[in-house]
């Protein structure tokens, strides 16, 4: 017996204590996120966080989304396409004469040919109402060139 009590008693007294320590600092740590220090700071109004009521809006905050759509203030004031002369060119015999595929032409000549081409005609880089054409033209170049590597390759 230590100081009037039984070992059983002084073990429960030691436990209770124990737990009243774990407690005090569950709750005194509560109110804190692991990881942040203490500068962290919140901005809150009325209950509710600011962040909350405007998720995600900070990335439209700084866009000029009517001019990323095309949106046009005024539809008279702009200026109306025009398509390019090359793109008007769309048989097969027309874009074999741009594209020049000789006999002397290599596997490498004949690629760089095509991204030349490309880099010219290619439908994602017109305008919206050329981009039939544009894919005419790229559709027959690429079937020119693939025909010209078939037969270097025999």
């Amino acid at each position: 017996m230590l100081f009037g009590q039984s070992v059983f008693q002084s073990v429960l007294e030691r436990l209770k204590a124990e737990d009243d320590t774990a407690e005090e600092a569950e709750a005194t740590a509560a109110h804190r996120v692991a990881g942040l220090g203490t500068g962290f700071a919140y901005d809150v109004m009325e209950g509710i966080s600011v962040a909350s009521q405007r998720l995600g809006q900070g990335y439209f905050d700084h866009l000029d989304l009517d001019a990323a759509v095309g949106i046009v203030e005024n539809p008279a004031a702009a200026p109306a396409a025009i398509m390019p002369d090359h793109l008007t060119r769309t048989t097969p015999q027309e874009v074999a004469a741009e594209l020049a595929i000789s006999a002397e032409d290599t596997p490498l000549t004949l690629r760089e040919k095509r991204r030349a081409f490309a880099r010219a005609n290619h439908p994602d880089g017109v305008a919206l109402p050329f981009r039939d054409n544009a894919t005419k033209r790229m559709t027959l170049a690429n079937l020119l060139i693939d025909e010209a590597l078939r037969r270097i390759g025999r």
